[in-house]
């Protein structure tokens, strides 16, 4: 799944809240569970990226009816205003999620909660945020939700590997534009070079590391395919541990300005600085 958003109905509070649809399917069937109509724009139907034994691939529930108001090729806003004045909706004042203060934990332990809540503080508006911090990010989508207004980038499937790729491509393509990558440390292995070509045509990205000295992500696919005893050998090809991977000189070694932190606090200063500075720059956390 790529993008996907589910809008749902905050009836209390009075406003409508875009909800992503989690990561793995059977959360995503728990979710849409009871949904009666789903109506597309821009979007497929939501499916599962891998084929797994007894698990859906089809997510979409029984006896939902799938509306497409516009397919991917087409102009999705554009659809979208077609639909307002058809409704005579025009010129309805839109309501947003009220903006709130984002604090820090304040801890000593550095965690992706307190990396989330430092990004969603500190983020420039109209900054474009490519997010492959994986297992580390999957509880704290929702923390963003009041951030000043951006660009959010999703993990494509369950592809691995990309963003560092693809924050370099939006850099590019939008230089006036703060871009920040959230990069699980072993993912970032797959894409390593990145780095280096940001380095050299000075793309203003700041690589965020989630430094948990794992493959974490592919040690719970190992799990949701029914292995759960996990053996030692099967669990040091998960491990990042021997050796080490030393971000900062993997970092400057290609070019790229880099600190570690492993506070709450240090994360947020530093983040910070390198919101108020130009350039690639790289942040490991050690979570």
């Amino acid at each position: 799944m790529c993008d996907t958003f589910f809008p749902r109905l905050q009836r209390g509070a009075g406003r409508i809240e875009l909800e992503r649809l989690p990561y793995f399917a059977e959360q995503v069937v728990d979710v849409l569970a009871g949904t009666e109509q789903m109506i597309l724009v821009g979007a497929p139907p939501p499916v599962s990226f891998f084929a797994y034994l007894d698990k859906p691939s089809w997510l979409t529930p029984a006896g939902c009816q799938l509306a497409v108001l516009a397919h991917p090729h087409e102009d999705g806003p554009a659809s979208l205003e077609a639909l307002l004045h058809a409704l005579g909706a025009h010129n309805e004042t839109a309501r947003v999620l009220e903006r709130k203060p984002i604090g820090v934990k304040n801890a000593n332990v550095l965690d992706a909660q307190a990396i989330m809540q430092a990004v969603a503080k500190h983020l420039p508006e109209n900054a474009i945020v490519a997010d492959e911090s994986l297992s580390s990010g999957f509880m704290h989508y929702g923390v963003t939700a009041s951030a000043l207004p951006h660009d959010y980038l999703n993990l494509t499937g369950g592809a691995i590997g990309s963003m560092m790729a693809v924050s370099t491509g939006a850099g590019i393509a939008c230089p006036d534009r703060k871009v920040v990558t959230l990069q699980g440390d072993g993912s970032a292995m797959y894409i390593l070079q990145s780095l280096w070509t940001q380095a050299r045509e000075k793309v203003d990205v700041t690589t965020v590391i989630y430094a948990n000295r794992g493959y974490k992500i592919l040690s719970n696919e190992l799990k949701r395919v029914g292995a759960t005893n996990e053996g030692a050998l099967a669990a040091s090809m998960f491990d990042l541990q021997n050796p080490s991977l030393d971000w900062v000189r993997l970092a400057t070694g290609m070019g790229v300005e880099a600190v570690s932190v492993d506070s709450p606090r240090a994360f947020e200063d530093a983040f910070a600085d390198a919101m108020r500075k130009r350039g690639p720059r790289l942040i490991e956390a050690l979570i």
